[in-house]
């Protein structure tokens, strides 16, 4: 077939045929829908009419068999009750029995009035109108009762009440008869609410509304309302009673409405818009899968900034020790490139070439689930320079979202500035300390040339003496006399020797060395420095040490000028209360003992304990406060760094430095050393 040029061809594309069979096919069935749920609708409102509607039947049935009870009990009343008095006891009984009843009166076959009995729980129903504008109801009922013989109502009528409130009433007549006589009437007053509410099933009618209505329709009495706003139904039953008749009306929400009124229609409907319902659930998910994606992008390039602007090397490894991860800072650690560490192995390209062997071993016991604890470790890197540097690695399992063990991801901190600052803290340390020392041989130079003076005068006198005595006779030379003079100018010596000895040590700066020493040794390196001081103060020295004190492992010459500085401490302590002091108080008093602190397990270590104890003014509560603080003195000629310098000392061999009152008065210093073992490492005893 020829199309002419420029002429649009017939369509003839089998795909927009099938495109337009299925639009026809979803309007049939759209309409199909639309028929099967007027239908489905229209079913379901009939099927609960029709229950409404017997509803309202059983319920119509249940009234009247009520009322025909009520009449069987007010037909016992007076049969056992005969007179005026016995009569008004039951009747009252009987009222607070029966709600829906208001009243109850006997009367005589002339319909005058013998008794009556108002309901306990309405006061004064007839207080506000007289009982007598009801009669004429009262009469009809009693009229329509006698002509009946039997029990008669009259019509409901509105009895109103005080504060314009009433209610809707309905008279029962009842003939009274004895032995075969009239004996008068039994006239019941009804309330028609509480004929509904009493005399129907409460809980069955919980949802439902019900009143009584007259035959022109007017309400005569509502017991409840259907809840709500929904669309009712609604059901009518006549009440026939002797004289008068009702219309019951039952109401109820429907319970079926809306599009689905059945699992027929929501099927169907469900197939009709499973098609827009997976469009549109398309439409949102590639809207959603946009924004994911987005979010995802700009995660990861948070991600990457924040890893690139760490100064700490993050480097990730999977189980076989095979790096999948690093991050730039740990590239310019090692100097090399990302793309030359990723896939390396084992051994690390950063790894000194003698610690291959031990660094192996290590990842070997980690590889074995045997990991390292989350605190981290030490170790030590080669740059690509050659350069090494400390590192300290922490190290974490990597968890995928499986919860399984997929490799391990460490943080590595480069330590060379740490280390450095450590170095100029340790310089710096020594230096407060050699200055200290210095400080306090400055200090006591006045007591050594004061000391040095008395051997150095009492050797020029014994010289000049032998020198006189070698300048005698050889014959008359008294050897005894030139013999105990040149013994007493060695003894001068050695004395004068002793004390710039002690000083010489004291002073002399040398490496920091731990050795087994002897408390007593300490004690007696710097005894003659304190001696001096004390015996220029009047102060007593006193110093206690306990027999089979243990050595204890410390760098002897830190712990002698610890031991010196609180000593000269506690003398100047007294000096400043020279005045309040008797010369018998003026005692300085150094003591050593062992003891043992308990740490809480099964194991507690051996200490030996030393006391410097004075007897002065003692230290107020701000001086306590900053006693231990770098420069912080009480003496206008002090440095402030004496008891600093000394807790640290203590603390590095592992003790403590503490202080408290004295009795009755002063200061006691206490500070513990480690028991030395035999081989001189601290002794740990259980």
């Amino acid at each position: 077939m020829s199309v002419a040029k420029g002429q649009a061809p017939e369509s003839t594309d089998p795909s927009a045929r099938r495109w337009g069979l299925w639009a026809t096919l979803v309007l049939l069935v759209l309409a199909l829908l639309v028929v099967l749920v007027f239908l489905a609708r229209e079913y379901e409102e009939a099927r609960d009419q029709q229950a409404l509607d017997q509803e309202a039947a059983a319920v119509v049935s249940d009234i009247r068999n009520a009322l025909l009870r009520n009449v069987q009990t007010l037909q016992s009343l007076n049969s056992v009750s005969p007179t005026a008095d016995s009569w008004a006891a039951p009747a009252a009984e009987l009222l607070s029995q029966h709600r829906e009843l208001v009243r109850l009166e006997w009367r005589d076959t002339a319909q005058r009035l013998i008794g009556h009995r108002d309901t306990p729980f309405l006061s004064d129903v007839f207080g506000y109108l007289d009982r007598t504008r009801a009669l004429a109801d009262v009469k009809l009922a009693c009229d329509n009762a006698q002509r009946l013989s039997g029990p008669a109502y009259s019509a409901s009528y509105f009895w109103p009440m005080r504060d314009g409130l009433g209610l809707e009433l309905m008279e029962m007549c009842l003939p009274v008869v004895r032995s075969g006589v009239a004996n008068g009437f039994l006239v019941a007053t009804y309330s028609l609410p509480g004929v509904l509410s009493e005399l129907t099933k409460r809980d069955e009618l919980r949802s439902r509304g019900l009143s009584f209505n007259d035959a022109d329709g007017t309400r005569l009495a509502l017991h409840r309302m259907v809840p709500g706003t929904r669309r009712t139904l609604s059901a009518n039953a006549v009440l026939e009673l002797p004289g008068h008749t009702m219309i019951l009306q039952l109401q109820s929400p429907r319970l079926v409405g809306g599009l689905f009124p059945n699992v027929l229609t929501a099927v169907v409907s469900a197939l009709s818009l499973a098609l827009l319902a997976v469009l549109a659930l398309l439409a949102r998910d590639t809207r959603l899968r946009q924004r994911a994606e987005l979010g995802v992008a700009d995660a990861l390039a948070f991600r990457k900034a924040m890893e690139d602007s760490l100064v700490t090397g993050l480097r990730a490894r999977d189980m076989t020790g095979r790096i999948t991860y690093v991050n730039p800072a740990f590239c310019e650690m090692v100097g090399l490139s990302a793309e030359q560490l990723i896939g390396t192995g084992l051994p690390a390209p950063w790894w000194p070439p003698e610690l291959v062997d031990e660094y192996q071993q290590r990842q070997l016991v980690r590889l074995a689930g045997q990991t390292l604890p989350r605190e981290g470790y030490e170790s030590v890197f080669q740059r690509s320079d050659g350069a090494r540097f400390p590192v300290l690695i922490i190290e974490a399992p990597l968890i995928d979202a499986q919860g399984k063990q997929t490799g391990f991801m460490s943080a590595i901190l480069d330590l060379t500035e740490q280390r450095r600052v450590e170095d100029l803290n340790r310089t710096s340390q020594e230096r407060l300390q050699a200055t200290a020392r210095l400080a306090t041989v400055g200090e006591m130079a006045s007591l050594l040339s004061h000391e040095l003076n008395q051997p150095l005068a009492a050797i020029s006198s014994y010289a000049s003496g032998a020198i006189n005595l070698l300048d005698q006779p050889a014959g008359s030379l008294p050897q005894a006399d030139l013999s105990q003079a040149m013994r007493r100018i060695s003894e001068q010596a050695e004395r004068a020797g002793r004390v710039i000895k002690s000083v010489a040590d004291f002073v002399r700066r040398r490496e920091q060395v731990r050795e087994t020493v002897a408390p007593h040794m300490l004690i007696d390196a710097i005894q003659p420095l304190l001696v001096l001081q004390a015996k220029k103060q009047g102060i007593q020295l006193q110093i206690d040490i306990a027999p089979g004190c243990p050595p204890v492992q410390c760098d002897r010459t830190m712990v002698e000028q610890v031991l010196l500085n609180l000593a000269r401490n506690g003398m100047q302590a007294m000096a400043l209360d020279a005045a309040s002091l008797d010369k018998a108080r003026r005692v300085l008093r150094i003591a050593v003992h062992q003891t043992r602190l308990h740490s809480g397990g099964e194991q507690h270590k051996a200490w030996v304990t030393f006391e410097v104890s004075d007897q002065g003014m003692g230290l107020s509560t701000e001086v306590q406060e900053k006693l231990f603080t770098p420069f912080f003195t009480t003496r206008a000629e002090g440095m402030g760094l004496g008891l600093s310098l000394c807790r640290t000392v203590i603390e590095q061999h592992g003790g403590a430095l503490t202080f408290e009152s004295n009795q009755p008065c002063g200061t006691v210093f206490r500070f513990t050393l480690p028991v030395a073992d035999r081989d001189g490492s601290p002794i740990i005893r259980s």
